[in-house]
């Protein structure tokens, strides 16, 4: 009998962005994640996936995403035009409450993402871990108390919620952070560069810190 001798496939981490929204003709979540699909990170695949600025539909490819690929690790990425830093954010909220109508026109108000779920989820990232690294680097960077209530929050929510309640995901991290404005875009902003290489920061901390760094035994504020 003739045994194989390929070897098994790595395990994957998604990475997401979103396509370009409110007018603007790039995102540049989704800038920097495609700069890292295909790329290895501590023995991990990175498959980077581009998802629609729409409620719901987010979800629907998040979904479909996680069904596929069966990732060990989860970073949603999105922008935030006006911040300064890499944001690594903490809470997930179970509302949707759209200041501006998303890409397929939607503008819900005050709509939970997931009706009878859990009012927030925590990200499961090491995210303080991540935070002392990318200030190491010399990167601009913060732990970001809300991620809004648009459609980022909204794929937040929802991928804590998937984890948290479908099978096979309890060992699987996931997470969000938003990223500045690309130069050209507006002010403040974060060159390209900067952006893949602390997105890869991330990814590897992630991968490789069992547990987060605890306040008061050398974490960065």
């Amino acid at each position: 009998m003739r045994t194989s001798n390929a070897a098994s496939p790595p395990p994957t981490v998604l990475l997401t962005g979103f396509d370009p929204f409110g007018g603007e003709a790039l995102n540049p979540s989704w800038q920097a994640v495609q700069a890292l699909h295909g790329r290895r990170i501590a023995r991990h695949r990175v498959v980077a996936a581009q998802l629609p600025t729409v409620f719901d539909a987010s979800l629907l490819k998040l979904t479909h995403l996680l069904r596929v690929h069966r990732p060990a690790l989860v970073i949603c990425v999105g922008q935030a035009g006006g911040r300064a830093a890499i944001s690594l954010e903490r809470v997930a909220i179970n509302v949707n409450d759209a200041r501006i109508p998303d890409n397929a026109a939607a503008q819900p108000v005050d709509t939970p993402v997931v009706v009878n779920g859990p009012a927030a989820y925590f990200t499961s990232l090491p995210i303080k871990a991540m935070l002392q690294a990318l200030q190491r680097a010399g990167l601009p960077a913060e732990v970001s108390q809300t991620a809004g209530t648009f459609v980022c929050n909204h794929v937040f929510y929802g991928l804590m919620h998937a984890l948290a309640t479908r099978r096979g995901f309890k060992r699987t991290r996931g997470g969000f952070i938003h990223v500045p404005w690309l130069p050209g875009q507006g002010l403040p902003c974060m060159a390209s560069e900067d952006l893949v290489h602390g997105l890869r920061l991330t990814i590897a901390t992630a991968l490789t810190t069992a547990q987060d760094i605890a306040k008061g035994a050398g974490a960065v504020s």
